[in-house]
């Protein structure tokens, strides 16, 4: 997927106000219109061109777009950044239809306004004058979601300011995060979305929830993988050695003759649920290193006396 640059094709600048952008597309928009336009590719010009206005028209999805600065240029490879959206707030407005591949995976069906755009249109249908509901994705620890807790969470709302140039309005949201919480759950606070038209109640916020990317866990579901190293010797003999959970450290048992890649089962020791899930130890052999002649001849002994090939019946 290439990357778009959306002030390139409008011929604006990032600093570009509101006005500058409309008059810009308004300009384009006519020369490029198929019913008018005698260029070869007039169509596909106007398409990109509506494309890039939806965007920058939108202070959210601008502020969205601007993240990326310039470490892309128009036709370069891209891949969004994981949670390249989270703690940015948007209202439940949904983007048009029918763009690129590029537009669709930022702001189309994979992207966060998708889940802004289906909640918003189911919270206001009939006659009611609430505010409008708004929807941020969050990023919490895996231990923050399996001990739950109050926690103090940033979001960043775009606005057109004064001078018709898109700011970033903060806030800070002390949460309850409910223990056990998966990614992809949301979070509901009751009167934090957009303010009610002649006095009606204010919108709600939902915060969608992600896990930060772990050192030593990994969810899938309500289970928990992680990875323990153990020595040989522990692996040979079998052992019980100190393991790691989310909820604190554990007394594990290696079975004797442990292999490395071989996974152990901690049970309810997943995230809290009815019921809970489990935790999942896949265990890695580390091999000492052999860094004097001591220790060299260690392993020519061990070599010696078990004349073992570890490749022996394996394919060629």
């Amino acid at each position: 997927m290439q990357f778009k640059d959306y002030y390139q094709i409008l011929g604006v600048p990032r600093a570009a106000t509101r006005d500058d952008i409309k008059r810009a597309y308004r300009k384009l928009a006519r020369k490029y219109h198929p019913d008018v336009s005698k260029e070869p590719d007039a169509e596909a010009r106007f398409k990109e061109v509506g494309e890039a206005y939806e965007v920058l028209k939108d202070p959210e999805k601008r502020a969205a777009y601007d993240q990326f600065g310039n470490n892309w240029q128009a036709g370069q490879d891209f891949h969004p950044p994981p949670d390249w959206d989270a703690g940015f707030e948007f209202h439940g407005t949904g983007p048009g239809s029918g763009f690129s591949d590029f537009f669709e995976t930022l702001f189309g069906g994979a992207g966060p306004f998708a889940g802004a755009r289906a909640a918003g249109a189911a919270a206001h249908r009939g006659f009611g004058a609430g505010g409008e509901d708004h929807h941020a994705r969050i990023l919490i620890s895996v231990e923050d979601a399996y001990r739950g807790g109050r926690r103090s969470v940033s979001l960043q709302r775009p606005e057109i300011d004064s001078t018709g140039s898109v700011v970033l309005k903060r806030r800070q949201l002390n949460v309850n995060i409910p223990a056990g919480i998966l990614a992809g759950q949301q979070i509901r606070l009751a009167g934090q979305g957009g303010a009610g038209v002649g006095g009606g109640n204010r919108g709600d916020l939902y915060l969608e929830v992600e896990f930060e990317p772990h050192p030593q866990y990994r969810v899938e579901g309500r289970d928990i993988h992680s990875q323990l190293k153990i020595a040989p010797w522990e692996a040979a003999l079998g052992a019980r050695v100190p393991a790691a959970t989310p909820g604190g450290q554990v007394e594990l048992t290696v079975p004797a003759g442990a292999q490395s890649g071989q996974k152990l089962r901690l049970k309810g020791r997943g995230m809290p649920g009815n019921p809970p899930g489990d935790q999942y130890v896949e265990l890695r052999i580390v091999t000492p290193p052999a860094r004097d002649e001591k220790a060299r001849a260690v392993y020519r002994q061990m070599a010696e006396h078990f004349a073992w090939d570890p490749r022996r019946g394996s394919a060629a």
